[in-house]
């Protein structure tokens, strides 16, 4: 079928994968906070995240995660989670951490379900609840 979206070629190597770009009207927040989705996002930022961000404002390689959540719109974060390239490559702040951390963030392969339970758990770490 011509028209399918994409298809995949059988690969031995893992392959990167790049999302769409989230808009603001694709991130429901809810209120009480979801604590299985923070304790999802919790769980990949020990193994994907926290070697590069630390959960406090300090900087290690990439910027502290504390206060992300007051500072930036949901949809840039999963953006910035999910579609690393397309922000360094458009958007001004995305840039402009570049510029502070002097290092690329790699993509980690994380899809949008996870970016958003992510998204849950520095919602958490920012005192929500």
């Amino acid at each position: 079928n011509a028209n399918s979206a994409e298809v995949k070629e059988p690969s031995n190597s893992q392959t990167e994968t790049h999302g769409n770009e989230v808009k603001p009207a694709d991130v429901t927040l809810s209120n009480p906070l979801n604590t299985e989705w923070v304790n999802a996002g919790k769980s990949i930022y020990d193994l994907k995240c926290q070697a590069c961000h630390k959960l406090t404002d300090e900087r290690l390689v990439g910027p502290g995660w504390k206060d992300v959540t007051k500072r930036r719109e949901p949809h840039w974060v999963i953006n910035m989670i999910t579609n690393v390239d397309m922000m360094l490559e458009t958007d001004p702040e995305a840039q402009k951490l570049l510029e502070q951390c002097l290092v690329r963030m790699p993509n980690q392969n994380i899809s949008k379900e996870d970016a958003r339970h992510i998204l849950e758990f520095m919602r958490s770490n920012d005192g929500e609840k």
